[in-house]
């Protein structure tokens, strides 16, 4: 019989535990490096698709907050990628066709690219300078993927988007930035 209630109560669990196990599989080391670069980067830029395109814009948003110069490829206001700049490439499987190209052309540039995904053997990988893995299921479904109850690459893309706000929050803490002092890069024409 149909309960709404149990049924709620155990996708919510389900769903956070998956998260929070993804969460812990995350590297450390991998987190240090990213935050190394976004901080040594004059401008961040974020490439994606779908619902990884959504999350990496929420991600884009919120380091903007922090002050970093943060740019996704494609936007009318995108300015030119350089040598001291990155390309996050976001991407589950690494073989994402746009992505993968625009990782083509940042690096014939010289930017430096880090990509956030779970295959690290994606075709993207011969271009990237380091991957940070979000060690979840994708469309591939590989051995070495943490299994998950939800639709298609779901948890990927959740996964991404608080990975993003983690990462925000460490940087806070690393600079010993006042949180009030954040609204002065807060949208004001609400």
């Amino acid at each position: 019989m149909y309960n709404i209630n149990e049924i709620y109560d155990h996708t919510c669990k389900m769903v956070i535990g998956e998260i929070t196990q993804t969460l812990e599989a995350i590297n450390p080391n991998d987190v240090d490096y990213l935050i190394e670069n976004i901080l040594a980067a004059r401008k961040v830029f974020f490439v994606g698709v779908g619902r990884v395109e959504l999350s990496l814009k929420a991600i884009a948003k919120r380091w903007a907050h922090l002050g970093i110069s943060t740019h996704i490829v494609g936007e009318i206001t995108e300015p030119a990628i350089t040598k001291d700049d990155i390309l996050i490439v976001g991407s589950g499987s690494g073989n994402s066709i746009i992505p993968f190209n625009i990782a083509v052309k940042a690096k014939e540039i010289g930017a430096k690219i880090i990509h956030i995904g779970s295959n690290k053997n994606g075709k993207v990988r011969d271009y990237t300078d380091y991957i940070v893995r979000i060690p979840v299921r994708t469309k591939l479904y590989l051995d070495d993927e943490i299994d998950s109850q939800q639709i298609m690459t779901s948890l990927f893309e959740q996964v991404l988007l608080i990975f993003g706000d983690i990462i925000a929050k460490i940087i806070v803490e690393k600079k010993e930035i006042d949180l009030k002092q954040l609204w002065q890069y807060h949208a004001n024409l609400e």
